[in-house]
């Protein structure tokens, strides 16, 4: 094997330089991503444990990183969406159409989260990696709920949801509600520069107005929403200047 002084010395160097060194020295610290997916409604007026996909909406979401390194990156997501329930979708069990409640409302998510690569590549060029991410953040809401096409026969006014009904009508429905996304997702990097993304997020949202009912509805369980989505990354900045020499034979 024939190896060159200028070889030798430069891989010598660079095996030496920790992996906290190389993230500093490499000048692709920041990725920007578009992405886009359905918002999923789980809450009273769906009888599906899983949500309302009779009443999908999609969504369009912006996002910034930064990477911190192999393993980790802070992302900041920005979601623009609407929510939508309606009772009447449903056949079983047989009050729901009587009850025939609904709603809409806009979303527009604004949230902070940490974003964990398991197999550490987050500076790889190619390849598949999943990651778990969770964090912070507010929605904006404008909801809409509606109860004219009640059956008032079939719910008179002594039945309890006429009377929660009442008390719903009285409640200041909220503008501005926390929520704490969790999800998991899977990256495939097509080259140095892009990636495409596909990933699943569920918020915890802390209040049962998310759809405008609680009381006449079921007041001991929370509203929630989740979101399926595909994005596409665009990676900022330029290579490691510092890549270590490949030694040839």
């Amino acid at each position: 094997m024939k190896i060159t002084i200028h070889y030798f010395i430069g891989w010598v160097i660079c095996s030496s330089i920790t992996q906290s060194v190389q993230a500093q020295v490499n000048q692709q610290q920041y990725e920007i991503g578009i992405q886009t997916g359905p918002f999923i409604y789980q809450g009273d007026l769906t009888p599906s444990a899983l949500g309302s996909f009779k009443t999908l909406k999609n969504s369009i979401g912006i996002n910034g990183s930064k990477i911190l390194n192999a393993s980790f990156l802070v992302r900041g997501n920005l979601f623009f969406s609407k929510l939508r329930g309606n009772e009447a979708l449903y056949t079983h069990p047989e009050y729901r159409q009587e009850r025939s409640f609904s709603f809409t409302t806009p979303v527009i998510e604004l949230s902070t989260q940490l974003v964990w690569n398991p197999l550490a590549r987050n500076y790889a060029d190619r390849g598949l990696s999943p990651y778990i991410f969770a964090g912070a953040g507010f929605s904006y809401l404008n909801i809409k709920p509606d109860w004219s096409n009640m059956n008032t026969e079939y719910f008179n006014s002594e039945s309890p949801v006429a009377q929660g009904l009442l008390q719903d009508q009285q409640q200041q429905l909220p503008r501005l509600i926390p929520v704490l996304p969790i999800g998991v997702g899977v990256r495939y990097n097509l080259s140095a520069r892009f990636a495409v993304t596909a990933e699943s997020a569920y918020r915890l949202s802390f209040t049962d107005y998310l759809d405008g009912f609680s009381q006449s509805v079921n007041p001991a369980k929370n509203d929630h929403y989740h979101s399926t989505t595909i994005g596409l990354i665009y990676r900022l900045g330029k290579k490691n200047t510092m890549a270590c020499p490949i030694i040839k034979q």
